[in-house]
């Protein structure tokens, strides 16, 4: 979505997600509108900044939020006309090392970078990939850290999202703060498109469904996530049949979800009896060789991204075709499906 901050006279506080940088030393300051109008304070916070709750609720423990002045707890309720006054903690240096990684890049700009992230990626260092990550390669192609964003923290510079290690597809980077800001205001008020394929293994009679069920922590396996739980975030997830492979028993999915929440597309379509090909944690044990290709990873493809551009010159959208390894896995299964008719 574009910047919907109104123009205010001089001295005015910026109003809706901007901030005032050259007054303010990197203090942001919002004014809360009748739609934050009796939310909590990081809840309000977070809607007008697009800065993660949690990342705020540790700025408001540290006295560094105020509400007309005054700090305050996080559970306050805020009013129509208050200001809210943020001041971000200094940021560190990130100790992550630059790697000469290539990257298949769609798009760049002095804002973002839009990308084609190849399967088997890790989008940012953690215990066990501490190398070999999409910010490792981010930052030699940047160059210079301070080239990209570190509202997230250090040790995720520029990354608004992130798609698992085993998807790929279309991904966009904020190389700026006021970029950074921009574009999670935007996941976090679902105003993002986003198109994902997936191959499941089911055949199902409807040609379109719609999942709405909470996903969180799975109640036995914390490393899962699962719509078993009792304290799940709400999530939707939209699909229809783009095409389908009766002799293999397995159809292509567009998906359309309309939350963020981790390992949503995956977890919802096997919730509804459509696990994806090749998943070792949400599918089945089936193997995909059958079909003339073993993927080694779910065949899950992020296709399409749009977005309002954070300097406001409009809307952008990106597409990413089917890596060669679904590419593959289709004409297998379409060469299944003329076997089984010549036969």
């Amino acid at each position: 979505m574009a910047d919907r901050s109104d123009a205010g006279s001089p001295g005015d506080p910026p109003r809706n997600g901007s901030s005032d940088d050259s007054e303010s030393e990197g203090v942001l300051v919002y004014e809360v509108t009748e739609a934050e109008a009796g939310l909590r304070l990081d809840a309000a916070l977070a809607s007008l900044s697009g800065v993660s709750r949690s990342q705020l609720q540790r700025w408001i423990e540290a006295d560094r939020v105020t509400v007309d002045g005054d700090v305050t707890r996080q559970a306050a309720r805020v009013s129509t006309g208050a200001i809210l006054e943020a001041s971000p903690p200094p940021t560190q240096t990130s100790e992550v090392l630059a790697e000469a990684i290539p990257l298949d890049v769609l798009h760049e700009d002095d804002d973002i970078i839009v990308l084609d992230k190849r399967a088997g990626m890790v989008v940012h260092p953690a215990p066990g990939h501490a190398s070999g990550t999409l910010v490792n390669a981010l930052l030699h192609h940047c160059r210079v850290e301070g080239n990209l964003a570190t509202v997230g923290g250090v040790e995720r510079p520029g990354i608004v999202h992130r798609l698992d290690k085993g998807t790929s597809g279309v991904m966009v980077v904020a190389r700026n703060d006021a970029a950074h800001q921009s574009l999670a205001r935007q996941f976090y008020d679902h105003s993002i498109e986003r198109i994902y394929q997936a191959f499941v293994r089911a055949l199902p009679g409807a040609e379109s469904g719609r999942i709405d069920r909470p996903i969180g922590r799975h109640p036995t396996d914390r490393k899962r996530m699962s719509v078993r739980t009792r304290s799940g975030r709400a999530a939707a997830t939209n699909w229809t049949i783009a095409e389908r492979f009766p002799a293999s028993g397995v159809c292509l999915l567009e998906i359309h979800p309309e939350t963020g929440r981790t390992h949503q597309i995956r977890v919802h379509l096997s919730s509804a009896g459509l696990p994806i090909a090749g998943d070792p944690v949400y599918g089945r044990s089936r193997s995909d060789s059958a079909q003339g290709a073993d993927l080694g990873r779910p065949a899950l493809h992020a296709a399409v991204l749009g977005f309002d551009h954070p300097d406001g010159r409009g809307r952008m959208r990106f597409e990413a075709p089917l890596p060669a390894d679904l590419e593959g896995f289709r004409d297998a299964l379409r060469r299944s499906e003329l076997e089984e008719n010549d036969a």
